[in-house]
């Protein structure tokens, strides 16, 4: 495996940014800018990992292939696609490994498969590769055993076929091989769920020609529905792509991101499981696609509402939950896997997702914003379609005014928080748009009262005189960034006084450059150790706030100054430390839906 123990955390571990993401719409691969495949979970998003050397660079397990010389790499998307391609410059001769997972045909059985093709593009090459699965996030122990030029990992849960056009060598647990190729010799391995007792398939030049071609002509095609050609199009088709890849196709969720336990801090115990569906990022995740004219996705993802989440009555506890299974199950227990010692000794590393019982009351703006601009843009929803809203609307009545854990999924207590009525009263005001619209049925005498109440409740205590600004939470003087979520929902003009009055105070205090904290922890006590960097959906919704306020040239200079935090292939984590480095889960669905946002507004304002 990569490194001894006593090598320095930063050698044994490649920063975070220096990964790209392939995947085929069930699970993705992260291949670091080595060659090395370090996260892979098997076969689907929330699937116990492979390969978790990102986690634990010992015991996570690993796919390494390189060149067997010193070498540069450079990595880059083939064009238009989520084919990635990783670059070996070495004396003598110039090398590439071509990523890629087929994208399976939805009726087909569920059995992912990794491509590596290694191209001699000029001189000759030697390459090594080594094959170390480690099952069950590291922790179930498997068997290898070699069967007519492949090889067969099995554990208890998982059997993984490897089947390469090289030789392969193994022992106990791991495959390896050396191989030299000339100028226009290429090498294939595969990596697939194996399947029954059936004899491993192969993996031949050819077979491996035709996936290539077929994948890269899947995403261009997707691709191609596109209605964007503003500023900017490599950037937000690259986001698009990226949420693509974050879809899984057999029930339409769409997840947070496809890591776990990537740290907020280095050594810090922010770290978290993403691979779920929270309905707040799905939500937003539609708005950005519907407005780049991707369709079905949006249309899957209310499939995915309609049938795997039911409403479990009006209890304090609300009708829907923050965050569902990629299958739409409700129970995601939190837990700590404590032999492993984290991204770069980053522990606890965790698996499940204990805020799923948390109640965060702005999830029912976010939905209901996409159901609206879902009926606008798309399809117009069926009647079965408005019960269900005209439920969700009655329970926001009722319960809108309860304190709750808020938009970032603090743990330091319930609170009455601005953003939470914000999208509550979006929930609100978006069905009684819809109703009017389509001449629903609908207590319109009731839900018009409520949305103005809670419209005054925010004007009148979520304003602070102290630092005229709207601030996080009722009884507080602490600023948070989800304010500016205000204008970008309607809910005030982007050029009324007391708004720019906060924009102000938010750019003096929770900016730095073009970067936006979330919040200060010290003001506001989250119930969570350790520090965190500035968020980068905050950034993107800041360009945005500027834009509907005017302010073209500080929108402008902050977008561009954003686009230079992303990785060399466009892809963001969740956070950017004070040094501009990726931290958090990557990618992150939420930093990317709303660079899509921001360029969409500030290109058509720019005109």
């Amino acid at each position: 495996m990569s490194g001894a123990p006593e090598q320095h955390e930063s050698v044994r571990y490649l920063p975070i940014a220096e990964h790209g993401l392939i995947g085929d719409l069930r699970t993705v691969a992260l291949v670091g800018t080595d060659g090395t495949i370090d996260w892979y979970c098997c076969p689907s998003f929330d699937s116990p990992s492979v390969f978790a050397a990102i986690l634990d660079a010992d015991r996570g397990g690993a796919f390494e292939l390189a060149a067997a010389v010193p070498a540069s790499t450079k990595q880059f998307y083939f064009p238009d696609t989520n084919v990635l391609i990783t670059r070996f410059f070495t004396e003598d001769g110039l090398g590439e490994i071509q990523d890629f997972m087929p994208v399976a045909d939805p009726d087909e059985a569920d059995r992912p498969r990794l491509v590596r093709r290694v191209v001699c593009v000029r001189g000759k090459i030697p390459f090594r590769a080594r094959v170390a699965p480690r099952f069950g996030y590291g922790a179930d122990p498997h068997t290898v055993r070699m069967l007519d030029q492949a090889a067969v990992f099995a554990s208890e849960a998982l059997s993984l076929t490897l089947t390469a056009t090289v030789p392969l060598e193994c022992d106990e647990k791991d495959v390896w091989t050396q191989f030299e190729l000339s100028q226009g010799d290429t090498a294939v391995f595969a990596l697939e769920q194996a399947g029954g007792q059936a004899l491993p398939g192969r993996c031949p030049h050819a077979e491996a020609e035709r996936e290539f071609t077929a994948t890269v002509a899947f995403w261009r095609r997707w691709l191609h529905q596109s209605r964007y050609h503003g500023r900017w199009r490599e950037m937000v088709h690259r986001s698009a792509l990226t949420l693509k890849l974050l879809t899984y196709a057999p029930t339409g969720a769409i997840v947070a991101a496809p890591t776990t336990s990537l740290p907020e801090q280095i050594g810090g115990g922010r770290n978290w499981d993403y691979r779920y569906v929270w309905v707040r990022d799905a939500a937003f995740a539609v708005y950005a696609l519907l407005r780049l004219g991707f369709a079905e996705e949006a249309e899957a993802f209310m499939g995915f509402l309609t049938r795997h989440i039911e409403r479990r009555g009006g209890g304090p506890s609300g009708p829907l939950q923050v965050m569902y299974g990629i299958d739409g199950r409700s129970e995601l227990p939190e837990g700590e896997l404590p032999h492993l010692e984290g991204y770069r000794g980053s522990a606890p590393v965790r698996v499940g997702n204990g805020a799923a019982t948390q109640l965060q009351l702005d999830i029912y703006g976010a939905l209901l914003d996409s159901v609206y601009l879902y009926d606008k843009w798309c399809r117009p929803i069926s009647s079965g379609h408005w019960r269900g809203v005209c439920a969700l609307v009655d329970w926001v009545c009722e319960h809108w005014d309860q304190p709750d854990e808020g938009v970032w999924e603090t743990r330091g207590g319930r609170k009455k928080f601005l953003y939470s009525h914000l999208m509550c009263w979006v929930a609100i005001d978006r069905a009684i748009r819809i109703a009017r619209r389509r001449s629903f049925p609908a207590e319109l005498g009731r839900w018009g009262p409520v949305r103005d109440e809670i419209y005054w409740r925010i004007m009148d205590k979520g304003w602070s005189p102290t630092r005229q600004a709207f601030v996080q939470h009722e009884d507080g003087d602490v600023l948070d960034a989800a304010v500016l979520m205000m204008p970008l929902t309607k809910f005030i003009s982007p050029n009324d006084p007391v708004w720019l009055s906060t924009l102000d105070t938010l750019g003096e205090e929770l900016v730095s450059d073009s970067l936006v904290w979330r919040y200060d922890p010290k003001a506001s006590p989250d119930g969570l150790e350790g520090e965190e960097g500035t968020f980068s959906i905050c950034s993107f919704w800041y360009v945005e706030a500027l834009t509907r306020a005017g302010r073209l040239n500080d929108a402008r200079l902050a977008f561009e100054k954003m686009l230079t935090y992303a990785n060399h292939l466009g892809l963001y984590a969740e956070e950017i430390s004070h040094t501009g480095e990726q931290q958090g889960n990557f990618p992150q669905a939420f930093t990317h839906l709303a660079l899509i946002s921001a360029a969409f507004n500030l290109d058509r304002t720019l005109g």
